[in-house]
């Protein structure tokens, strides 16, 4: 049986025919509430009966005509439709209301018998309706609320859409102090920020003038990563296969150590929360260095297989880092000195440069060859992989705020993505953002950010 749409209509609105037969006067009232009719039939303004017919059993009759209930009842109150007969007859203890609709004959059977004198039933009976008309007009402000809240979340999105659609801003500064491509940059803890070059050199900005205070020589090749030690020192490694810690003092440094414990490329250098200093390299080790009497020396080393580019604390105990040669994400409990794991990155995110992130306690982001990934630290389960779709290295990633990320490619963009629980959602891209690949983002504060790359310039964007 196919189903008929039911249409709309006011509750409480009664529909009331009478019927004169075997000098009987039935007088019927409808009242349509949902699925229901509530029916009263009286008898000479005697009730003789109430209750409820089940819209339903009226469609079963009507079979396969697509023809609106309500407005049947419509006719049966007008009774002047030429499409609409009605037709009365009264079997013993039943009133059989017959009809025809395009040719075909319809009825109604309404049993009239019922102890009227029973007020507990019509007690029952009204306390049943009263419940449903309830239950309906619950669901009914439910259904409102969702509505509202739908309309919140769609107004929260729109805003976002616009706050942080970059496609046609332009940088509020551009900065070309350096001869070389940007490799790497750093916020500092005094607000100030910090790039290094493979022209061998780290500046420090001023991060209200944008204008250097601080340029550092003292490696002799590209100097790939810098940090600042929650002491206060600065700490870079590079390509001459030296780490080398300075002491800052306004617009001044000292190089307080200088360390050489690798044979290649020092390609990142991370503090841990035990402020431990851990390197890795293109000589197929990453080196552990504790701290005494102001010094860092090598306590262990691990191999590795191939030369070893980024690396992240994940865990209290535990460092990730890729092993290029193999195409393999580790993981790695320098407590107790053992790998735990060994992911294959060719399905996650292959030819990863420097974009290991920590987007929240317990996911880790990982971007490479036009892929995006999310790994559960805990589980070590690939959650979600996300298309760039525009084929290119993903070489830079950054967290905006608590919602938001950065990533930058070698086609020169800069995309937006809005963290939803383990996945992405992509809000805006801004295309040529810089002349040639972007090789590094950080977020500056205030709204500011800041991109590096192959042209040798640094670009400040209000995000």
């Amino acid at each position: 049986m196919e189903e008929i749409e039911l249409g709309e209509t006011p509750e409480g609105n009664i529909k009331e025919i009478e019927i004169t037969e075997a000098n009987n006067k039935y007088k019927c009232q409808f009242e349509i509430i949902k699925e229901y009719l509530n029916a009263y039939i009286y008898d000479n303004d005697t009730i003789k009966y109430k209750g409820q017919i089940n819209i339903v059993n009226i469609q079963y009759h009507l079979g396969v005509y697509k023809y609106d209930i309500y407005n049947i009842f419509n006719d049966i109150y007008e009774l002047n439709n030429d499409k609409f007969q009605l037709i009365k007859d009264n079997y013993k203890n039943e009133l059989r209301i017959e009809f025809t609709i395009f040719n075909k004959k319809r009825y109604i059977n309404i049993n009239l018998y019922n102890d009227n004198n029973n007020n507990d039933n019509d007690k029952d009976y009204f306390k049943a309706i009263k419940e449903i008309k309830d239950i309906i007009q619950e669901k009914d402000n439910k259904i409102k609320v969702l509505q509202e809240e739908l309309i919140q979340l769609k107004n929260i999105e729109d805003s976002i859409n616009k706050k942080y659609n970059i496609k046609d801003k332009e940088p509020k500064h551009t900065l070309e102090y350096h001869s070389g491509i940007i490799l790497c940059s750093r916020v500092l803890n005094d607000g100030r920020f910090v790039t290094g070059s493979d022209d061998n050199t780290i500046i420090i900005y001023n991060n209200k003038t944008f204008k250097p205070d601080l340029i550092i020589k003292e490696h002799k090749a590209g100097v790939n990563s810098v940090i600042q030690l929650n002491s206060g020192e600065l700490v870079s490694c590079s390509d001459d296969e030296t780490i080398k810690i300075y002491n800052i003092n306004e617009n001044k440094y000292q190089v307080i150590q200088s360390l050489k414990a690798h044979d290649d490329s020092v390609t990142k250098i991370i503090e841990l929360k035990n402020e431990q200093l851990v390197s890795c390299s293109g000589d197929n080790s990453i080196i552990f260095y504790n701290k005494n009497n102001n010094e860092y020396i090598k306590d262990y080393s691990i191999a590795t297989k191939g030369w070893t580019g980024p690396m992240i604390q994940t865990k209290d105990n535990e460092i990730c880092y890729y092993e290029k040669n193999n195409s393999t994400i580790c993981f790695f409990d320098f407590i107790n000195k053992k790998k735990i794991k060994n992911i294959n990155s060719i399905s996650i995110a292959s030819g990863i440069y420097d974009s290991l992130l920590m987007i929240s306690k317990d996911l880790l982001l990982i971007t490479g060859y036009n892929k995006i990934s999310v790994i559960n630290v805990n589980s070590y389960n690939l959650i979600r992989t996300i298309n760039s779709s525009n084929s290119s290295w993903i070489n830079a990633a950054c967290i905006l705020n608590k919602d938001m990320i950065l990533t930058a490619d070698e086609n020169k963009r800069i995309v937006v993505w809005k963290i939803r629980g383990d996945n992405l959602k992509l809000i805006s891209i801004k295309e040529d953002a810089h002349d040639e690949r972007i090789y590094t983002l950080s977020t500056l504060g205030n709204g500011l950010v800041l991109s590096g790359g192959d042209d040798c310039s640094i670009k400040i964007w209000e995000i």
